[in-house]
């Protein structure tokens, strides 16, 4: 098995046990169930699933196409846009991003607007970039398993969102997930 699976794996599954702040908050109340979602997410599971990734660089594997200036650029460019885009979802959450609570408000300005996971949708154009920078067989898979990891983060986030922010349905029937309105194919 290749030594950046398990960090992936235990890394994915920390973040995806965080989207459960509304059950930890009721069952511990709101500052613990908010410290075991910043611990199981922030300590756990992004510092952990990003080590992965660092890994999975540095794995000798098979490449799946030579990369080109073309491909560089255009994968860069992707990891610059994910990244910007995620960078504008924290500035409008703030603090929820990070320490999330059973009270948090429904954020529906600024890009939430447009979408509603755009910190996940950013995640998945650095992925692509990842990909298009170096190509490689550890990466590919690496990047394979965040984009499934994603989709059910956000499975899970939106079920725990339902149940912790009024209003959170009705957001949910007027805001897309992952693309904004306009530009889906």
């Amino acid at each position: 098995m290749p030594v950046f699976l398990p960090m992936l794996l235990l890394g994915f599954s920390c973040n995806l046990a965080s989207a459960f702040t509304s059950v930890y908050s009721k069952k511990w109340g709101d500052r613990k169930g908010m410290l075991v979602t910043v611990l199981l997410r922030d300590v756990f599971g992004i510092p952990v699933w990003g080590l992965g990734f660092v890994l999975a660089a540095l794995t000798g594997s098979v490449m799946l196409f030579q990369p080109t200036v073309f491909s560089a650029i255009a994968g860069w460019l992707l990891i610059a846009a994910g990244a910007a885009v995620i960078v504008i979802a924290l500035a409008t959450i703030r603090r929820r991003a990070a320490a999330p609570t059973a009270r948090d408000a429904l954020a529906e300005t600024g890009i939430y607007a447009r979408i509603r996971h755009p910190i996940h949708s950013g995640t998945v154009l650095e992925f692509l970039g990842i990909l298009l920078v170096r190509p490689s067989a550890a990466l590919a898979l690496a990047c394979g398993l965040g984009l499934v990891w994603v989709l059910l983060q956000t499975r899970f986030e939106e079920w725990d969102l339902v149940r912790r922010i009024p209003g959170y349905r009705e957001y949910m029937d007027r805001v897309p997930r992952f693309i904004p309105r306009g530009y889906q194919p």
